[in-house]
């Protein structure tokens, strides 16, 4: 058997297996592996955007929507939702006249606000410099 038939055998035995064992083992490369929507959820701009407003403290979605100029309020409010529904964000709705909604990040959402502050950082710095 040649070199080659023994890798793409080896590969073929690791793909069938792939699914279950990327799964367990959080690979963001297998298809199959729930990262992915993470990554997908914090790798579009407008989820990148919200958190990293919400880093200095809660706002209200008329606040986030000043801010993140460009983003229309079903988008917001669509962001929003998904990012609450991941726990990055919570939503305090205070009892008032008018009512007062709030968007805050939680622990899990200040922990993935460091890479993006990071990576908004660079992109500010790099961008139109090469």
């Amino acid at each position: 058997m040649s070199q080659r038939s023994v890798v793409a055998a080896a590969s073929s035995a690791v793909s069938a297996a792939a699914p279950a064992d990327a799964c367990a083992r959080n690979d963001v490369y297998a298809a199959m592996c729930p990262c992915r929507d993470m990554l997908d959820l914090l790798a579009n701009k407008w989820s990148a955007l919200a958190i990293g407003a919400l880093e200095d403290g809660p706002l209200r979605f008329g606040q986030l929507r000043r801010l993140l100029e460009g983003i229309s309020p079903k988008v917001l409010s669509h962001t929003l939702k998904r990012l609450e529904a991941e726990d990055l964000i919570t939503r305090t709705v205070y009892a008032e006249v008018p009512t007062r909604v709030e968007y805050a990040l939680t622990d899990f959402g200040r922990s993935a606000s460091v890479p993006l502050k990071q990576l908004r950082d660079w992109v500010e710095a790099s961008v139109g410099v090469a």
